[in-house]
């Protein structure tokens, strides 16, 4: 039984790096630092060590031979899920050159909202250095960011220690839209963060005037979908007089049509506050199961992010035709290949095609894939590198046990030469 210290987390997306785990064989236990993210993520026991092919166990030769039998004769399979490390998601990439495969990222319907908004008209951006060292006010939109990042305040905005701030216990915290589930956001001086509640399908309406109200623009009603426009003034004036405010948001939140549009308004918001004489950002929430990862080895790889198809033998991106969803229900996709080795309850969607599953072990399935391969999860059975949400930084994932098991990218590449 031994104890590692500064432990990352490929889990959370904010890269923290402090977790201390205690190994009893191949057994882990969060003993420090932990939170509802990693500590049930790190703790997950092995339970499947065996590929299996239609539900019986096989070596892992076999189970490859299979797979690449599948594949073989395939005109457009996908490889969905995504969820792995750089390492990982450059096999993912020469797999999918070989047998002429659609990419998608189970988690780019939601980063297609962040996409869409930033190739239109791009963004001005921060990163969590950032917001530790110069945020003084935090502007939440549409997302409960304590249950997205439990440990998000403690690490990124409470935290001591300041490089242009004396007192980070004095920053000023703003939830617009949804209400936050804990007390994370409420500053060490016992400082509350204002709430401003609004359902999700109103926040097109409520950033729309919120940017009028910005850019001192006359607004002629006195409220805005139930929200009293005092209350937005009042978080206008705080912008503008900030220092250094910043906007974060999850786009995956903002589950209604076109949510894109939104995403764009605050965008162009927080342009408009830089024009003042003050600064402000924004900061996007993503970075969990690996879905910054994919879409950075995606971009640097083919000039694209995923939902990317090389079926004609070169990369055609298109967020919209080449989702999973509209290809299993069209019928077009032939085969799927599920890549997920962080979630064992992301399994891949039901459909009647032949489906591989290269993933965590203890993944249970309603219908049981073609073929199973469980494989080490990066961060914890074998070292490998994973971005985190601000997509600066390549964390650094340790290997903590010997599981036996193969990574992603070992099982990827076999399958890659097999064909």
């Amino acid at each position: 039984m031994i104890e590692i210290t500064e432990v990352p987390s490929p889990f959370c997306g904010i890269g923290t790096d402090d977790l201390t785990i205690r190994i009893d064989g191949v057994v882990l236990k969060v003993i420090e630092n932990g939170c509802a993210i990693n500590t049930p993520a790190f703790e997950q026991p092995i339970t499947d060590i065996s590929a299996r092919v239609g539900g019986k166990e096989v070596s892992l030769e076999f189970a490859i031979a299979k797979a690449a039998e599948l594949l073989k004769e395939t005109k457009l399979p996908i490889i969905g899920g995504c969820a792995t490390d750089v390492n990982g998601m450059r096999g993912l990439l020469a797999l999918a050159d070989r047998c002429g495969a659609v990419v998608d990222n189970m988690n780019f319907t939601g980063a297609r909202n962040n996409f869409l908004a930033l190739q239109d008209s791009g963004w001005m951006n921060t990163t969590l250095a950032e917001v530790k060292n110069r945020c003084d006010l935090l502007l939440v939109v549409g997302t409960d960011l304590e249950a997205f990042a439990p440990r998000f305040f403690e690490r990124y905005l409470w935290n001591k220690d300041s490089m242009f701030l004396d007192d980070t216990s004095q920053r000023q915290v703003i939830y617009l839209g949804k209400a936050p589930s804990g007390h994370a956001s409420t500053s060490p001086n016992g400082q509350k963060p204002q709430v401003v509640e609004c359902a999700s399908e109103d926040l097109p309406e409520v950033i729309a005037v919120l940017r009028a109200l910005v850019k001192s623009q006359e607004i002629r009603a006195n409220t805005v979908c139930g929200l009293a426009m005092d209350d937005l003034q009042m978080i206008a004036n705080q912008l503008k007089e900030a220092k250094y405010g910043v906007v974060t948001w999850a786009a995956g939140a903002l589950a209604y049509a076109h949510a894109e549009l939104t995403v764009q308004k605050l965008s162009e918001m927080i342009k408009d506050i830089n024009n003042l004489n003050t600064r402000c950002s924004g900061l996007p929430l993503a970075g969990k199961e690996g879905d910054q990862t994919a879409n950075q080895v995606c971009g640097w790889t083919t000039g694209y992010p995923a939902r990317t198809r090389f079926s004609r033998g070169y990369p055609e991106y298109d967020p919209f035709l080449n989702e999973t969803a509209t290809l299993l229900a069209s019928g077009e996709a032939d085969a799927l290949v599920w890549v997920q080795a962080f979630n064992v309850n992301a399994v891949p969607p039901e459909s009647t095609i032949p489906t591989i599953v290269v993933g965590r072990s203890g993944m249970t399935f309603t219908k049981e894939p073609d073929v199973y391969i469980p494989v080490g999860t990066p961060g914890i059975d074998h070292a490998g590198h994973a971005y985190r949400m601000d997509n600066v930084v390549a964390i650094r994932l340790k290997k903590l046990r010997d599981s036996g098991l193969p990574s992603t990218a070992q099982v990827l590449h076999a399958l890659e030469q097999a064909l």
